[in-house]
């Protein structure tokens, strides 16, 4: 008589196409019950009464059980998931995919953070430039990836014109030298044939996918940070990053305003689901302070204490509004650069901070020596 491990064991045969896993360790297969003369019952739960797998689903059920010797016949019966087991559900997938993350030439100490927010409007581009031009004057080797694919910005605010160039199959980015670091940016307005003020339209696959060609087709040589400036919202190109660089950390950058803070907490939530750790938050247009000294809230008050304090994560930093970072960002001369002041000092504290939240892998006799030994040998 065939047994249970047995039939448990053929529906591990049994892939969710969608989702890249069996129906097994996806927790899908609800009972199984074998009868004395071999005929054997299967109940399956879909996310949906008329998921539209259903008919391959129950086609590949029976070919692969009735397969084992002793099966006399199959009978493939569908339930529908609870929405607590879809949730279990999606989480196993979601990790599952981030064992399929592709090969990139990001060496395996370099920090990656990704500057996030739920929408637009709060100066992520901004933060994620005038933060990698003052980690650079540390000292720090910085690469940004600009991965607003139809709103790239990051060129033009640290001032690098010009296009990619390629090496054989890998793009290099553009560099610049900044104190005693270097910047390495790579974007889509750096790419042959952007136009500047001309629209990239592109579909939610094409965009994940040029956000991967920027991953694994570019010779990013030895960087400490890579910081992604990331598209508004929680959408395609966040989910796709959290398969494609697992080893991800988020900075979340939020106004002070009730709203903004509400809409990042999104973000935070989608990042977590995504098993990416929420390293910190950035409140940004904290306030803005007049010539004869008095301080004006523009945007509210206290946003990002109560982000931070509700997602039980540190307050990274509060950068002042200031008419200095848009006028840095429109000429390429990044505000955290510029003479001693308010955002300078902001920008240079939170660069602190950040390299506190996200420390430099030591890699003398460590794991992550070996990580990069193994991927220096597999090329």
């Amino acid at each position: 008589m065939v047994s249970e491990e047995a039939v448990l064991g053929a529906l591990r045969g049994v892939m969710d196409p969608e989702l890249g896993d069996n129906v097994v360790d996806l927790g899908m297969v609800r009972r199984t019950e074998i009868a004395a003369d071999g005929r054997v019952d299967v109940t399956v739960a879909l996310t949906t009464a008329g998921c539209p797998l259903r008919a391959q689903l129950q086609q590949d059920v029976k070919l692969r059980v009735g397969s084992l010797p002793g099966v006399t016949g199959v009978d493939v019966h569908f339930g529908e998931m609870t929405a607590d087991q879809k949730r279990s559900l999606m989480a196993r997938a979601r990790w599952k995919a981030r064992e399929g993350a592709p090969v990139t030439d990001i060496p395996p100490s370099t920090r990656i953070a990704a500057v996030a927010s739920g929408k637009g409007g709060v100066g992520k581009s901004s933060v994620t430039a005038n933060l990698a031009a003052q980690l650079a004057h540390q000292g720090l080797t910085v690469g940004v990836l600009d991965a607003d694919i139809g709103g790239f910005s990051i060129p033009r605010m640290l001032g690098l014109g010009g296009q990619m160039q390629a090496e054989g199959r890998k793009m290099i980015p553009l560099e610049k030298a900044v104190g005693a670091g270097r910047l390495k940016v790579v974007s889509m307005g750096s790419i042959q044939g952007a136009v500047e003020d001309q629209a990239i339209m592109l579909r939610g696959f094409m965009l994940n996918r040029a956000v991967q060609h920027f991953l694994e087709d570019v010779r990013w040589g030895a960087i400490d940070y890579l910081l992604l400036d990331m598209p508004p919202g929680t959408g395609d190109v966040q989910m796709g990053l959290a398969r494609m660089l697992p080893r991800t950390e988020v900075l979340l950058v939020t106004t002070p305003a009730l709203a903004a803070q509400k809409v990042a907490a999104r973000a935070a939530d989608m990042a977590r689901k995504g098993y990416l750790r929420v390293a910190g938050v950035i409140e940004n247009m904290a306030g803005f302070t007049c010539d004869h000294g008095t301080t004006y809230e523009l945007f509210g008050s206290g946003g990002g204490r109560r982000l931070a304090d509700e997602l039980g994560v540190p307050l990274l930093g509060s950068i002042p509004l200031d008419p200095g970072v848009a006028a840095g960002g429109d000429a390429g001369t990044p505000a955290s650069l510029a003479a001693e002041g308010p955002v300078r000092a902001a920008f240079s504290a939170l660069a602190q901070r950040v390299t506190e939240a996200l420390p430099l892998v030591e890699m003398a006799g460590c794991t992550a020596r070996l990580a990069e030994l193994e991927a220096v040998s597999s090329k």
